[in-house]
């Protein structure tokens, strides 16, 4: 523990009989000296008046009577299938035969989050909160109902009494489900829709790291829970002091539960040298740490009033210019030990099972589990006075925790802007196009804050405008380079990092662009986030944000010139898998359509979108009112035939073009031949549920874009395989033909990408034959069947 100069106690202080009862702890939760010291000083500042100090007192005194049974709410959750709140001993049949809980960082985040109430409490406001650790679930669901702080389904079958316990311990880690395949209970084993407060799911480690920072508007507070574990996950959470500007984010707390302990063996800063280490860390990358006893409430709150206190401060000093950036970010380190409060704390037990028996079968484990329980129980009366000392809502005219101001961020409408128009057969670079409607959705509405992802590669993306516009945010602005202090782009080389200032900016304007190969990286930041947007619309809390374009450009057959490595599209064969209502695939194939389908993106809300898009000029092939046909039904038929013979289906702009090709020689064969473009694969493919339903075409609109033909070709931007699933509403059978990526690459240019993955125009007729049981040699030379052959030179069908 960081040790200061210690001073003497205030007399006034010293002789008060509520400080004196405060500072003397209360069962497991004891206040060591410098956390004493810390709270005569604090008490001083902030509650010098003898009234206001005894009502501090008497908050703080609850946090600690709130803690210990918020702990012991806990306990049972993992082991008990009955609970008595007069604390009467279980026996063994009250137990659960097959315990579940993460229950040592359950037990760790409770004094956190009580805490985290107790400074809403003393100051009157009520901060918005983030846990990282989303399997520490049992502690927010535990405290928020003793301190009825519980959303619809929480409060409708839970409450302070025997029997409301008792459903809170049997609904936790129940793993049955209804008839309509959701779960029967709504806790969860990480923070879910259902949690009151909760923002974020927490079940991939790493991504709160990097998200917190983004997150508050001026004047919104946040308080982020981390832990060590989770910071070995993501890189990047280092930068947050980069980013963090006093004129556009409200204060951010971050609080690591340092307790030392991953599942099976000590976190590697325990290893490296624990808080010490971590502390050096923090100030080698612009934090200011504060080191607390993360066993004890009043810690985590002075931590939280102190931060922000520093941070305002400095704050204050660079709007006067008086400090430079980085500022540094106050970072609270709350040091403890894993599963404090409850037998078997410290060992690798204490992850999930701390007793090392089952209460249920084992009499050892049962004394255990009585033992700890009792240290931690307080009577009912003295809980409920507890509880209303803390709950001051009312009093302060504050809102309820689980209310805050980021539990459902609900941005205003944006103003869209026209899209742009560009001629027929024109040569224009879709993101060159996006590019230009999205500075004009940015300059339509100044009261959105914006956010562009971008790992380093934005101009050869060609946004060049939003860039200029925009600005990269770094700390000292290079002259000559589009740079600045308040730049709304994030760039690192780290697309988890990116990735994350966009989703975490739910009251803005957001857009990210990358590498298609390397925005696979991105991945489980945004599935988790649509997972629980999805859930959250099934709670009846329907995301408000609104949506976020993730642009995969530089793609798999633009991206010749480099190694195979950077020929990837396994994103949007990925996002292809997720359902349609909150994650489309859209692959625009002309300058209208990626327009278009970008700012139809920013009308709807609560979606994260995947488009890949060229960056490099191709024709113009639709007009607007195609475009918007395209982005409405997910396809086109672009060139219709009477009494088609075949169908052939283009998705990506490179993929039209060789269909286009391929279209030419069957209709100098005479073949009737119907073209069709697909923007949106998902839109077309069979529902999987009701709301994915919502958002797909019905059989019958389908069959009436697409009249019913036996042969049919697919050319795919991505594999062939994941599309054929997708698409199996326009499947044919053995009548079909699915073309795309076979994996194939190296150093080529478009073409020889093309020619490499069988995905040529001539290989598009090839297919063709078979399926339609055409001539072959009606459709293609000999010299062009013998490239096809791999006999012949594939110059031929450049």
């Amino acid at each position: 523990m960081t040790t200061s100069h210690r001073r003497e106690l205030p007399a006034a202080l010293a002789e008060d009989p509520d400080f004196v009862t405060w500072a003397a702890g209360y069962g497991v939760i004891q206040h060591d000296p410098l956390t004493v010291q810390r709270i005569a000083e604090l008490l001083a500042e902030r509650a010098p008046e003898p009234e206001r100090r005894r009502t501090w007192l008497k908050r703080l005194a609850a946090a600690d009577r709130l803690a210990c049974m918020g702990m012991w709410l806990v306990a049972h959750m993992t082991y008990a299938r009955r609970v008595n709140l007069d604390g009467t001993p279980l026996e063994a049949e009250a137990f659960k035969p097959s315990p579940e809980g993460h229950t040592g960082g359950a037990l760790n985040m409770v004094p956190a989050y009580v805490g985290y109430l107790t400074a809403n409490a003393l100051e009157g406001v009520t901060r918005s909160w983030l846990m990282g650790q989303g399997h520490c679930v049992a502690a927010i669901d535990a405290v928020n109902l003793l301190v009825d702080n519980m959303g619809p389904a929480h409060g409708a079958r839970y409450g302070l009494s025997d029997a409301g316990l008792t459903r809170l311990v049997n609904d936790f880690y129940r793993c049955t489900v209804e008839a309509d395949g959701r779960p029967t209970s709504p806790l969860g084993s990480h923070v879910n829709a259902h949690t009151a407060g909760g923002i974020s799911e927490g079940g991939y480690l790493g991504f709160a790291g990097l998200q917190y920072v983004h997150m508050p508007l001026p004047k919104q507070r946040l308080v982020a829970f981390l832990s060590d574990g989770a910071f070995e996950e993501q890189r990047g959470s280092d930068w947050a002091s980069r980013w963090w500007r006093p004129d556009d984010s409200g204060p951010v707390v971050p609080v690591m539960i340092a307790n030392g302990r991953r599942i099976d063996q000590r976190t590697t800063m325990s290893q490296s040298g624990g808080t010490d280490w971590f502390e050096d860390h923090l100030v080698l990358n612009g934090f200011a740490p504060l080191t607390i006893d993360g066993r004890d409430p009043a810690a985590f709150a002075w931590a939280i009033l102190t931060a922000e206190a520093e941070l305002a401060d400095q704050g204050a000093q660079a709007r006067d210019g008086r400090t430079r950036y980085p500022l540094r970010l106050p970072y609270v380190i709350a040091e403890t030990v894993k599963g404090f409060g409850f037998p078997g704390a410290g060992t690798n037990a204490a992850h999930n099972l701390p007793l090392g028996g089952n209460p249920a079968m084992d009499a050892a484990a049962r004394r255990l589990f009585h033992e700890g329980a009792a240290a931690l129980h307080v009577p009912e009366a003295e809980l409920r006075s507890a509880i209303a000392t803390l709950n001051n809502h009312a009093e302060s005219g504050r809102v309820r925790e689980r209310d805050h101001a980021l539990a459902n961020p609900h941005p205003e409408p944006p103003s869209l802007p026209e899209p742009p128009t560009w001629p027929l057969d024109e040569a224009v670079s879709p993101m060159a196009a996006i590019d230009e409607a999205f500075v004009a959705l940015v300059a339509a509405n100044p009261g959105l804050r914006v956010r562009v992802g971008n790992p380093d590669e934005m101009r050869s993306n060609r946004l060049n405008l939003t860039l200029d516009r925009l600005r990269h945010r770094v700390t000292e602005p290079e002259p000559g380079v589009a740079e600045a202090l308040d730049g709304a782009v994030i760039t690192a080389l780290n697309e988890e990092a990116v990735v994350s200032a966009a989703l975490a900016n739910k009251q803005g304007l957001n857009l990210v662009a990358s590498y298609e190969a390397f925005a696979v990286k991105m991945l489980g930041a945004m599935r988790q986030e649509i997972i629980f947007a999805r859930h959250a619309r099934e709670a009846g809390r329907a995301p408000g944000w609104l949506s976020l374009p993730v642009l995969a450009s530089s793609h798999t057959w633009e991206n010749g010139k480099n190694e195979q490595s950077h020929q990837d599209p396994t994103l949007c064969e990925a996002w292809l898998g997720e359902m349609d209502d909150v994650a489309p695939t859209l692959f625009p194939v002309d300058a209208p359509s990626a327009s278009v389908a970008l700012l139809d993106l920013y009308a709807s809300r609560g979606r994260i979108a995947v488009m890949v898009v060229p960056k490099n000029p191709v024709p113009v092939r639709l007009t607007g009112d195609q475009a918007r046909a395209l982005c409405r039904d997910g396809l086109l038929c672009l060139r219709p035939a009477e009494s088609a013979r075949l169908q052939l289906f283009a998705v990506g702009a490179y993929q039209l073009a060789e269909m286009e090709r391929a279209l030419a020689r069957l209709e100098d064969a005479g073949i009737a031949t119907s073209l069709y473009v697909i923007q949106e694969p998902g839109k077309l493919r069979e529902a999987r549920d009701e709301d994915e339903a919502s958002a797909v075409l019905s059989q019958c609109r389908l069959s009436t874009l697409v009249p019913e033909v036996a042969a049919r070709v697919f050319l795919a931007h991505c594999r062939p395989e994941p599309l054929a699933g997708v698409l199996r509403p326009l499947d044919t059978g053995a009548r079909s033909r699915f073309l795309g990526y076979r994996n194939r690459g190296g150093t080529l240019d478009t073409f020889g990408m093309l020619f490499a993955n069988r995905a040529t125009w001539a290989h598009v007729l090839e297919a063709a034959s078979e399926v339609a049981r055409l001539d072959l040699d009606a459709l293609l030379s000999a010299d062009e069947q013998a490239a096809l052959a791999g006999e012949g030179d594939p110059e031929v069908l450049r």
